[in-house]
């Protein structure tokens, strides 16, 4: 049993003689996180939590200095939910409108689909290190994101997979648990196989209540896969790119014109991170510096 109660990790293993490839992960430490960043109320911090450990997981299917970038647009008052991860377990994400909170749905949960939409596109940039970063998108069938991203699995990846995740919130809107899995089957699984993989995942209680229990990742993997081997273990945080050469490099780009409008209208420039929500402020005298650095002075 692999026993990381309370930190945030990924597994990677396969099952069935190499034909399945399973992923699990636990994301209460980086939902909280980002909650606390970005103030998101419940509904939007499900929706946010969601995308995110979606990510961390499609982030660990990645090799080296690789990386993704999720967008989900949907209709719903949320708006765009975008998540980025690699392939060391550093996740960001952030929603364009945190203070979404809407009455329960029917089940009596957190209406993630209102809030999300239940139309619109789940789109996947995955810088490769090639030429042209891959490009990936499919409709958003159910705006709940779990079956959003089993359909963009089918559709743009051709690869079936049953994806499951969940976010579980306090009464005073922190996060008791995150967390998620994927299952991917692979070519060679007979039907009688799928079957089985299918009846687990359909019986299978909520991810939040099983790590809610204290069922450890492994655990949750052998409830549909039970002959699972865990190949690998790897840690996941919060971790933001953003940083105040980053901003200067960004605020020169804007060029001379640019930069001297933002310094007759303001004493100080303040750019907020989307990411972090961490502000760099710049005083007149700064953004003076900045002008004289823009190309073809």
């Amino acid at each position: 049993m692999v026993n990381n109660k309370g930190k945030d990790i990924l597994i990677r293993g396969t099952a069935m003689d190499g034909k399945v490839r399973a992923f699990a992960v636990r994301t209460t430490a980086l939902v909280e996180e980002l909650r606390r960043r970005h103030d998101t109320y419940p509904t939007t911090t499900a929706a946010l939590g969601r995308t995110t450990t979606a990510a961390a997981m499609m982030g660990a299917m990645l090799k080296g200095e690789e990386k993704l970038t999720i967008q989900v647009q949907g209709d719903g008052p949320v708006g765009q939910i975008i998540a980025d991860a690699n392939a060391k377990g550093e996740v960001r994400g952030y929603v364009k409108n945190p203070h979404v909170q809407l009455p329960s749905n029917s089940l009596g949960k957190l209406d993630v689909a209102g809030a999300v939409g239940t139309t619109g596109f789940i789109h996947v940039i995955k810088d490769l290190g090639l030429k042209e970063p891959y490009r990936g998108s499919s409709p958003i069938i159910s705006g709940e994101l779990g079956e959003d991203f089993t359909y963009y699995f089918a559709v743009s990846e051709q690869t079936p997979s049953a994806v499951g995740l969940g976010v579980l919130v306090d009464t005073d809107s922190s996060v008791i648990v995150a967390g998620g899995f994927i299952i991917q089957l692979l070519p060679g699984l007979s039907d009688d196989e799928i079957d089985v993989i299918e009846r687990a995942v359909g019986q299978m209680p909520p991810v939040t209540a099983l790590l809610d229990q204290g069922m450890e990742l492994d655990e949750m993997l052998r409830w549909i896969v039970p002959d699972v081997n865990i190949l690998e273990e790897m840690d996941i945080h919060f971790k933001c790119t953003c940083s105040r050469d980053r901003v200067e490099r960004t605020l020169i780009s804007l060029g001379k014109d640019e930069l001297a409008a933002l310094k007759d209208t303001e004493e100080e420039t303040e750019v907020v991170c989307d990411f972090c929500n961490e502000a760099y402020t710049f005083t007149n005298s700064e953004i003076d510096e900045l002008i004289s650095q823009v190309g073809g002075k």
